[in-house]
């Protein structure tokens, strides 16, 4: 089980870019974290493991 914002999701062996679009989420629109580390967006291809803790933050426009 990987933790997303607190919540247990069976997401073990997806990546980040598969889990970001499973969750219809952009990933030039998100921060990830990852054990509280920011993942750099030329990592997003990092494949999750069990027990990760995983942060997301979509960012949204507006004025």
């Amino acid at each position: 089980m990987v933790k997303i914002n607190g919540e247990p999701r069976a997401a073990e062996g997806m990546t980040v870019l598969e889990l970001l679009a499973s969750m219809k989420l952009m990933p030039e629109r998100t921060a990830v974290m990852i054990g509280g580390e920011i993942l750099p967006k030329s990592n997003y291809n990092q494949t999750l493991a069990d027990g990760d803790e995983v942060d997301i933050i979509g960012f949204v426009g507006g004025g």
